[in-house]
């Protein structure tokens, strides 16, 4: 057998300009369907390694160690069963003759079959070795299959015709094939164009036409020769490189989504540095920073203290040593942006937040749940409520809730939705709100997804808790939970966010009664039905995974909720102390102990006393753990009073020698009804205090 030469293979698809927020995606689905495929044919030598790149115009792969012909494969086929393929003096059938013809061996006879069962019956079978594939019947099976619409994540499909008059559907259009294994052609084609060793360069800082003489020089030949950089992530790099070059000191508000997509949108990056008047710095800098980001793609620039500059950088696709006039277009171009913003925000300013509430009546909400404003309504009232819960200002929490919404009415945030909250605390400061009103009015929508920062401000914590409170409870209550995947109202990010400020700030607020006064402002939303059981379990597992992303294991976050409780500001320092408890010499052995209790009592439910009868103490050994009980439980007690959860449960250890002589000494199920009672009576005492802080049987191996 010829040994297989194997060599780097390069494919590239040259296009028109790709959509830029999809580019990554496409470069990566493209790269990894081709060497997917390639490895499924058995075309790659070991563990694939590849290289993938993504430009404005093209999608590439090189991958390494690619073979040009597969290696035999060694097959066996059912043929057919034997009481088929032999009549009944076990001579070969028709059926087994054309059964063999039609898998290409019409000279193989039976003694050339493997006799042997197939589970069933027996069953002759083909062995033999098939030949591998070659690199260029494979490579096409691969492109046919990477390139299918269904397999790529194209947003919108177009439809193009071909010089032939032929129609062919992709991203965009196909120019060009350009497939390489080491310095040989791969005689392959898509889209109707066969594949050769020439692409394209930059648009207009390449002389055009460049050759690719091996896979293993693409990038560097573009590079050099075509003045594209043909990695997204090099290119990604260059450009972060060169933005923070030209900050010159500065800070570059440089979002990971805004580079992303300048990077699909240039092939060979050059950074420039524009100004803007600084009379638009009188506007909100996060108006003036989000219409440079969304409009023109620009990197706004701040100083040391976050406050935004009159300066800003753009990233051209033109490299030139006279810049002036693309300097002067982009400063001409966000001239009128900026203006805008300016305008709206002065116009903005001529109506108070509180004028613009009555508005919100015109906003419809949900169908089911009424206009923005009843909305309003609602979230004031039971900030009221959690406010009175944690003896706060109840009148600066319904005033901030009054007025968290009526920016949404604004011209700044009808334009920028985004600035939805940030807008507010501007108009509200300009009105002469109070500070934590104002702040309240962006803090209200914290935390807006995984990581983001809590409310500061008491005010703003207690109208965020209302806001997500009345949005579960109700968009819930109209039957719209969460289904699979499907969360059209982010429900499980409010009720994220509503267990993160309950955890991380320590509210001592009880999560039944707050869901259960956000049910209250329902009252006159017959649509909306009772839903708190069911909110506190889609809580509760939700809860689970903020703990495990904190680092608690399984079980210590079992062994805590298996007590069900509805206050999660100790939640954390009962973890802390089931942890610190589960390093006791005792705990293992406490907490078998307290596994053995639990199903004790599962059992004789009912049939324990209210209190332990000392007179009814016959054994020695209940009366030592009786004696010990008594004397530990003013000491948890205590500890839990003051919530040191690890004194505690440290303070159960004293307990592991008594229990232990109790359960060898003891017979808990006496045949004296009374003994039984006082005995179970006993277990009850010990375990209710066992099971102060958590239920630590959950750590029982």
């Amino acid at each position: 057998m010829t040994q297989a030469h194997t060599a780097t293979l390069l494919v590239e698809l040259l296009t028109e300009e790709l959509p830029p927020k999809a580019l990554a995606r496409l470069g990566d689905a493209f790269a990894e369907g081709i060497v997917q495929r390639l490895a499924a044919r058995d075309l790659i030598d070991g563990e694939p390694s590849f290289e993938r790149y993504a430009t404005p115009r093209r999608l590439g792969v090189t991958i390494r160690n690619v073979r040009d012909v597969a290696p035999e494969k060694h097959v066996r086929e059912k043929v057919l069963p034997v009481s088929v393929a032999l009549d009944a003096n076990g001579q070969p059938t028709a059926p087994l003759a054309k059964k063999l013809a039609a898998l290409g061996f019409p000279d193989f006879s039976v003694n050339d079959l493997e006799r042997a069962s197939d589970g069933k019956a027996e069953a002759f079978f083909l062995r033999y070795a098939a030949p591998g594939a070659t690199l260029a019947d494979g490579l096409q099976g691969a492109l046919d299959e990477a390139l299918a619409i269904s397999k790529l994540p194209i947003p919108k499909v177009m439809t193009y015709q071909r010089p032939d008059g032929s129609s062919v559907q992709f991203v965009r259009p196909v120019h060009r094939l350009t497939v390489l294994h080491g310095e040989r052609v791969v005689p392959v084609s898509a889209f109707g164009i066969d594949a050769d060793d020439t692409t394209l360069g930059h648009r207009f800082l390449s002389e055009g036409f460049v050759q690719i003489q091996h896979a293993d020089h693409y990038a560097e030949t573009l590079a050099h020769r075509g003045h594209v950089v043909a990695s997204f992530a090099d290119r990604k790099e260059a450009i972060r490189t060169h933005l923070l070059a030209q900050a010159e000191g500065d800070d570059v508000v440089m979002p990971e989504s805004l580079l992303d997509e300048v990077t699909s949108l240039v092939e060979w990056p050059v950074v420039y540095s524009c100004r803007f008047e600084d009379e638009f710095l009188q506007v909100p800098q996060e108006c003036l920073i989000l219409t440079m980001q969304t409009n023109q793609k620009y990197f706004a620039l701040t100083d040391q203290a976050g406050k935004l500059r009159s300066r800003f950088l753009i990233v051209s696709n033109i490299q030139t040593t006279t810049p002036g006039e693309i300097v002067e277009g982009n400063e001409r171009v966000v001239r009128p942006r900026l203006a805008d913003a300016k305008f709206f925000f002065e116009q903005d300013k001529k109506k108070t937040l509180a004028d613009r509430v009555p508005l919100l009546a015109n906003v419809v909400y949900h169908n089911k749940l009424g206009s923005a404003l009843q909305r309003v309504e609602r979230v004031e009232a039971l900030s009221g409520a959690i406010a009175s819960m944690l003896n706060a200002d109840v009148a600066l929490a319904k005033r901030a809730a009054h007025l968290a919404k009526a920016d949404l009415i604004t011209d700044m945030v009808g334009e920028f939705p985004e600035l939805q909250g940030t807008m507010g605390t501007y108009y509200a400061r300009h009105d002469g709100e109070p500070e934590e009103v104002a702040l309240a009015c962006t803090e209200h929508y914290q935390p807006r997804f995984s990581g983001d920062a809590l409310p500061a401000t008491t005010t703003g914590t207690i109208v965020a808790l209302a806001d997500k409170l009345e949005t579960l409870v109700g968009i819930w209550g109209i039957g719209l939970q969460p289904t699979g995947e499907k969360d059209p109202f982010a429900l499980r990010r409010h009720a994220l966010g509503v267990l993160r400020i309950l955890v991380e700030k320590q509210l001592p607020l009880d999560l039944v009664e707050v869901l259960r006064a956000a049910h209250a402002q329902f009252a006159a939303v017959p649509a909306v039905t009772e839903s708190t059981v069911a909110i506190v379990e889609f809580c509760v597992d939700r809860l689970r995974g903020i703990l495990r992303e904190r680092g608690y294991a399984a079980g210590e976050i079992d062994a805590v909720l298996a007590l069900n409780p509805t206050r999660l500001d100790d939640i954390v320092a009962r973890l802390d102390a089931v942890r610190e408890f589960a390093t006791l010499a005792e705990a293992a052995a406490l907490a078998a102990a307290n596994k053995r209790i639990s199903n004790i009592l599962k059992k004789s439910k009912g049939a324990t006393t209210n209190s332990v009868q000392s007179a009814l103490l016959v054994e020695a050994a209940e009366k030592a753990l009786h004696a010990q009980l008594e004397a530990v439980t003013p000491a948890v007690q205590s500890q839990l009073a003051e919530r040191r959860y690890t004194g505690a449960l440290s303070a159960l250890a004293a307990l592991r020698e008594p229990v232990d002589t109790f359960f060898n000494d003891v017979m808990v199920n006496a045949d004296d009804p009374a003994l039984r009672a006082n005995r179970l009576a006993l277990l009850g005492a010990l375990h209710q205090q066992m099971n102060c802080v958590a239920d630590i049987s959950r750590l029982a191996a």
